[in-house]
């Protein structure tokens, strides 16, 4: 199962008018017993929710004040996310007459009041937000937002924004469904919600939602995985100059080839996408080849053999990424060492839907294709791995028959993939006058069948951290500030994140002013450090795009290169 956890907003999307209708609550109750879990975040504050909304018991968490409140309904435990408003801020408000309604943390109210309390911001000293949505302005400490108070909610569960798919319709969810594996909006969502999400419902509403409810029950969303693309991992350039891509789902990859030819290299920077993504993995390392990955976690060295329950305790954590170094394990005992290993962790990956992918470095000493102990049982449903060897002929049978991703490197790629080719049972032709360089990648898919060149990528961990940085950290003094034409917002979005949720709520005006005096691309340029992501939004100016087309061209090239988990 690749969905673990169903995530919906209330207003305009489970309920209309305050209301949610029955065929919504039998809709959730049929999800819940398939054994996923339930998250709900809204806005609103918790007391008004349970008052109009009776059923809430059915979500295991619930995330209120969008963002700022954690609520679990079974042992009403309250967590608040963000610090209480100072009483001479809410002072300052009541004083000018201003309708607002204080929660635990937020601060609501109504436009056209947004001058009165940004300027009540300013004179108390305070670094807050204002969260638009559909004309309600929300007042939040910096850096809280409805995927914040969702990643709060997810670690509770032991779940991964990977294994979630969430539903919205206005502009604060925003955040919360890009931090999403699958974002869906509503028929009846804003057009920059459609715009952002991965898919959009043909039914409005509560309607809509059941839609989605159904097809996670019938075939756990597999109809839309196309639609998924980016999450997709770029790994290289095809020789006409477009990304290699590997899909993060699905993917059952070998890697192949001599020594020396940059096989390692490849796998570094496959690893490093997979971190910079946060996607979990298990990395079984037979020779300590990669213990110096940063924020890695390592088991074992080569005088202590790794203990399966402590491999399998730490990955249960979605955070964490897993060395297993087997290196005090005899070789001969390897095979049946990773058997109980393999089965340990696919029991975690059953229960969570994490570790999302096992790489298995020298693969032929884990799973080999005869050993005294007999086979290795590669469990069926671990449908995600990347098994790396010099000698695909030694892999067990069993193993390279579910291959569906090919890559060679090194000396004779050509010998290296007939070898393949005749233990997969397929006919793979190769390119002729096939010249190959180091570094160079000869790449067959199961549903590309036809044999191409692709020339991988370099690891670069600095790069990485520093885009997991720009997508969802705080980026302090180096933020963006909307202000619009006469100065009269102070929005700051801490990352890029933050920029794509605040832009899709301010008005045109004021997107129009910081257009046209190329600050997106200047901010991109010169703070985020991204030529290419600059060279877009110079090219959107020209154009001449009106304010929904340009925001959605801004932000659809900000998540394929940034589209990270918050």
């Amino acid at each position: 199962m690749r969905y673990h956890c169903f995530i919906t907003d209330y207003d305009g999307t489970l309920a209309s008018e305050n209301r949610v209708v029955p065929e919504a609550i039998q809709a959730l109750e049929a999800l819940k017993a398939t054994g996923r879990k339930l998250i709900l975040v809204t806005g609103r504050q918790l007391e008004e929710l349970k008052t109009i909304f009776p059923e809430y018991g059915l979500f295991d968490r619930i995330v209120a004040e969008n963002g700022a409140v954690l609520y679990c309904p079974a042992t009403q435990e309250l967590s608040l996310l963000g610090l209480p408003p100072p009483k001479s801020f809410i002072a300052d408000l009541e004083s000018q007459s201003v309708p607002i309604a204080v929660g635990h943390v937020i601060v609501a109210g109504w436009e056209p009041h947004q001058q009165t309390f940004l300027n009540a911001i300013r004179s108390a000293g305070l670094e807050y937000q204002l969260i638009f949505n559909k004309g309600a302005i929300m007042v939040l400490p910096p850096g809280i937002n409805k995927a914040t108070g969702l990643h709060h909610a997810l670690r509770a569960l032991q779940i991964s924004e990977h294994n979630a798919v969430a539903i919205g319709d206005a502009e604060n969810d925003t955040a919360m469904l890009l931090a999403a594996e699958c974002a869906v909006a509503v028929q009846n969502a804003l057009p920059q919600v459609g715009g952002i999400a991965d898919w959009t419902t043909d039914r409005p509403a509560a309607e809509g939602v059941i839609q989605l409810i159904q097809r996670l029950i019938s075939d756990d969303l597999g109809q839309i995985d196309s639609c998924l693309s980016r999450h997709y991992l770029p790994l290289g350039k095809e020789m006409n100059g477009s990304l290699f891509q590997i899909c993060p789902y699905g993917e059952r990859i070998l890697l192949a080839g001599t020594s020396g030819f940059g096989k390692t290299t490849l796998a570094a920077a496959f690893i490093e996408k997979l971190i910079a993504k946060a996607y979990q993995f298990c990395l079984i390392d037979p020779e300590g080849d990669y213990q110096e990955l940063p924020g890695v976690l390592t088991i074992g060295d080569g005088s202590h053999p790794p203990l399966i329950s402590e491999v399998t305790g730490l990955l249960a954590r979605a955070d964490e990424n897993v060395i297993v170094c087997i290196l005090a394990v005899p070789l001969d005992d390897r095979p049946a060492y990773f058997n109980k290993l393999a089965q340990a962790v696919a029991g975690v990956r059953k229960m969570t839907g994490h570790p999302h992918f096992m790489i298995m470095d020298e693969a032929h000493h884990l799973m080999p294709r005869q050993h005294h102990s007999g086979p290795v049982a590669f469990p069926d449903d671990f449908n995600s791995f990347l098994a790396i060897t010099t000698r695909p002929e030694l892999l067990d049978q069993a193993l390279v028959q579910r291959i569906n991703t090919v890559l060679v490197m090194g000396e004779a790629p050509d010998q290296t993939m007939r070898s393949v080719a005749h233990m997969l049972a397929a006919d793979l032709p190769l390119p002729a006058n096939l010249v190959f360089k180091k570094g160079e990648v000869l790449v067959w898919q199961k549903d590309r069948p036809k044999l191409r060149v692709v020339t991988s990528d370099m690891p670069g961990a600095l790069l990485m951290r520093h885009k997991r940085k720009y997508a969802t950290g705080d980026m302090d003094y180096n933020s963006f500030y909307f202000t619009g034409p006469g100065h009269r917002l102070n929005l700051k979005a801490n990352n890029l994140m933050l920029f794509i949720q605040m832009a899709s709520g301010i008005d045109d005006d004021t997107w129009y002013y910081h257009l046209h005096r190329h600050d997106y691309a200047n901010w991109f340029r010169h703070t985020v450090k991204d030529e290419k992501l600059a060279q877009v939004a110079e090219k959107v100016e020209r154009r001449g795009l009106d304010p929904w087309n340009s925001r959605k061209a801004i932000f659809k090239a900000i998540l394929e290169r940034y589209t990270l988990p918050a």
